[in-house]
């Protein structure tokens, strides 16, 4: 990224030497995004991250479409970027359908079938949750989708590069990613569009981005996320396999040896470095067995990223989906593995967590001095 911040710093849309060279640089991104992903390099749109592709997905298709209907799909255990801009589809006169979930996080195919009607426009379900790392089966719901001709959205923010993504063989139209999931810069994503899909531009401008996201192309962030991506996808047998093994150590450990424990999220269909734990009776003391952790040099976190800068203990929506009661809701512990962390790493989290859990109080313990 270094030489587009000094001297390759050239604006792409310039018809100047030094804006020339950024043109090319970027379509070489384009291109080589779009291999990695088995689409066409016109069929990616390199946006802000994951909340914008997000909102570009939903009411760029909305829009497009409305003279067709105004019905939408998602479902319950959606990131933010997605729920929130569906709620603000049906100030707007759509209507929107939210699929419930089992007590793993997988939805019901059946109940998919059930929901799509004949003014259905869009189809919106997320590839690997964010909070309890599920993975949706997207090719059974490509697949309806593309026999009711239905466009079909999936955000693969927290898959791409730890699950097999193809949009060559897998039905999918629109994809959402992102950088900083992958070690890339924070502030840069993609969307990848399927040739021929109705779609509105949501951002209006220069017509950047073949007319459909005007703003200057971010050339540093563009150039990151497709390194990121490489050297990510260059090691996805050898990671995956390890992250997975460290994955189902940390769940085993803490099932075994925490008998107040339970695991969010399902053992199988489960993104390979997510793991989701609760206590029961302490669920109350989440944040301070954060704060714990943290104090000891692990970093972890009580649910999602975007949904902490609300500034609440709000209970999470994915966790009430799954069937937790609202102070279970609010007391998980979310550990997220990565390419840095080793088994020494693993073995240190398993020794503190039982301490640090010594300083917490249950609320059984509460009742019973009550």
């Amino acid at each position: 990224m270094i030489p587009f911040f000094t001297e390759q710093y050239g604006n792409a849309s310039s018809i100047h030497s030094v804006g020339t060279e950024a043109k090319n640089v970027l379509e070489d991104a384009r291109a080589k995004l779009a291999t990695l992903l088995g689409a066409k390099p016109g069929e990616i749109i390199f946006t802000s991250g994951g909340t914008e592709s997000n909102n570009f997905a939903l009411k760029g298709i909305a829009y497009a479409n409305r003279q067709k209907g105004k019905h939408i799909i998602t479902s319950r255990i959606e990131h933010d970027s997605i729920l929130n801009p569906c709620r603000w589809l049906e100030k707007q006169g759509f209507e929107v359908t939210y699929l419930p979930v089992d007590n793993e996080g997988f939805i019901n195919i059946e109940d998919l079938k059930k929901s799509i009607r004949n003014d259905t426009i869009l189809v919106s379900i997320i590839h690997a949750n964010n909070e309890i790392g599920t993975i949706e089966p997207i090719e059974e719901i490509g697949r309806l989708c593309r026999e009711r001709r239905i466009p079909f959205h999936t955000d693969a923010c927290q898959s791409f590069t730890k699950v097999p993504l193809n949009v060559q063989r897998q039905p999918i139209d629109l994809m959402t990613i992102n950088a900083h999931k992958i070690y890339g810069p924070k502030g840069i994503g993609a969307l990848f569009i399927k040739e021929d899909t109705m779609i509105s531009p949501w951002q209006h401008g220069g017509g950047h981005e073949h007319g459909l996201r005007s703003s200057t192309e971010n050339i540093p962030g563009i150039v990151g996320l497709i390194k990121a991506a490489e050297l990510s996808l260059e090691e996805f047998d050898r990671e995956t396999k390890r992250l997975t093994n460290l994955r189902d150590k940390i769940i085993t450990t803490i099932e075994k040896n925490i008998e107040t424990s339970y695991l969010n999220g399902p053992k199988i269909n489960r993104v390979c470095n997510n793991v989701n734990v609760g206590f029961h009776g302490l669920e109350g003391e989440a944040v301070k067995l954060l704060v714990e952790l943290d104090e000891r040099g692990i970093i972890v976190s009580t649910g999602s990223a975007c949904s902490s800068n609300e500034g609440e203990n709000k209970p999470s929506h994915v966790l009430n989906a799954i069937g937790l009661n609202q102070v279970e809701a609010r007391g998980a512990l979310r550990v997220t593995l990565g390419r840095y962390n080793t088994e020494e790493d693993v073995e240190y989290f398993l020794a503190q967590l039982p301490e640090a859990m010594r300083s917490l109080t249950s609320i059984f313990s509460i009742s019973k001095r009550r």
